[in-house]
Formats: structure tokens, sequence, C-alpha cells
């Protein structure tokens, strides 16, 4: 387990590294570009960041700061948890936002080599996972809003990240959940999710007679949708729909539309 957290701790630790290396290189404009993520640009992307860490080191991160009204892009309770944090530093130079996520995580890796990796922690899935497993979810989240910042200035990198195996990780083991109870696909259905890139891979899931839906090494496909890696991620974790990328669906296409619209596996 200690070997796990140091893995995922390190994962974590080079996209964040990563995220401000490149930040440091933005012009003032570059600051104020918008993501995939509604509402939010690329300052609000970093300004989250800062603010989870600090929550995780028991601090707030909107410091008092309230909300003049909640934006329409707020749709749940994790937003409404962490958009206090976002727009506490909308005012702020992002150089100074910079500079706090440089000094948060300076702090956070002093602090982590000291927790246990079998802590019990709630993940943002909702279940009790250890501290070490938690860490995964940290290195997706902050891949992922990494991957934001470098569409919305049109630098792609750090694709095939440790991180970024992380995020396969999480988002692969949604893939069943998608399949049966999202698209509804029927009893010994088999779909096929074939990706290619830096993080090649196929996944296979199949309908059991339950109506569950899960993960199998071979077997012919109902329907098998082939993608890049960066379209998978951006399918998965709802930064685009089916219109805005280039997949190829070979089988059901009934079944391909219902999928490739429900892939979506983040709040």
């Amino acid at each position: 387990m200690k070997t796990e957290m140091q893995a995922n701790v390190a994962a974590f630790e080079q996209t964040l590294r990563s995220t401000i290396a490149l930040a440091e290189t933005f012009a003032p404009e570059d600051w104020k570009r918008p993501t995939d993520c509604p509402g939010w640009s690329v300052q609000d992307v970093v300004s989250h960041l800062v603010g989870t860490e600090l929550m995780l080191l028991g601090e707030d991160p909107a410091a008092g700061h309230v909300m003049a009204e909640e934006p329409p892009h707020v749709r749940n309770d994790l937003g409404r948890l962490v958009e206090p944090g976002v727009d506490a530093r909308r005012g702020r130079p992002g150089a100074d936002v910079l500079a706090e996520l440089r000094e948060v995580l300076g702090r956070r890796l002093a602090e982590l080599p000291g927790i246990d990796p079998e802590r019990p922690t709630v993940a943002p899935t909702g279940r009790t996972v250890p501290y070490a497993e938690f860490m995964v979810f940290r290195a997706f989240d902050c891949w992922i809003h990494e991957q934001d910042v470098r569409r919305a200035v049109g630098r792609p990198g750090n694709l095939d990240a440790p991180a970024a195996g992380c995020a396969r990780r999480i988002m692969e083991s949604g893939l069943p959940m998608v399949v049966a109870k999202r698209a509804g696909a029927g009893t010994g259905t088999t779909v096929a999710f074939e990706v290619s890139g830096p993080l090649a891979f196929t996944a296979r899931v199949r309908v059991g007679e339950d109506g569950r839906a899960r993960a199998v090494d071979a077997g012919a496909a109902d329907l098998t949708l082939r993608m890049d890696w960066e379209t998978f991620v951006r399918l998965a974790a709802g930064r685009c729909g089916p219109e805005d990328v280039t997949v190829a669906a070979e089988g059901d296409g009934g079944l391909a539309e219902r999928v490739l619209a429900n892939m979506a596996l983040t709040p």
C-alpha cells in the first residue's frame, strides 16, 4: 500500500508541476481564455486546483468570500462547494493564483508522506477508500484540468503522463455502467472500445443475464467504437459531445449513439 501511495502521489505531483510550468509561459490574455468547463476560464481552473488542495489541508479556500449570486453553471452540491474558492480569485492577477498553486502544492507534498496510506477517506464517488486510492482520484482530477487548460491555450502535451494512467483506470471502470444502465444495452450485448494513441487500449464490456455489464477479456462485439485517447478522455470527462469529435462505429448504430451520448463520467 505504501508503494501504491508513493506512485499515486508522484503522478499527482507530476501533473501539477506540468500545469505550473505551462502557466509560467502565459500571456495575460491566456488566463482569461474559456475552457471546456462551463463558466470557467483558465484562471478559474487553476483557482479550483488551489482551492481543492487548500480544502484537503483543512483550510477555507474562499476565506469568508461571499458570492454575489450563484452562477448558472453551478448545477449540483459539488459545484456549490468549489465555486466560492474560484470566485474569490477572479479579481486577482493570474500570476498571483499561480504563485498560490506553487505554495499549496509544496505544503501538500510535505504533508502527504505522513498520511497513512490505509486511512479511510471519502472519494468523489461517495465510496470510502484508502488514502492511497484517494490519491488516484486527485491525480485524475488534476490531470483532467491540466488538459482543460492545455486545450484552452492551444498547447497540447502530457497526454501520456502517469496521471493519465490514473485517469484511464477511473474512466474505464465506468464503462459498464455507461453501456448497461445509461445506454440500455440488452442482455448478451458486447461493446468494445478501441482507443488509439499514447495510452492505447481495448476495453470490452458485456451485459450479463442480470442486466449488469462487466468487463470481459475477449469475444465478438455487437458494437465497436474506435477513437483516439484524447477523444476518449474528452467524452468520458464530459468535456464535449459526440458531435464535437470523430469516432468510428462498427455495428449497432442506435446503440452507438446512446453510448456516445452518455459517456460523461464526471460530475
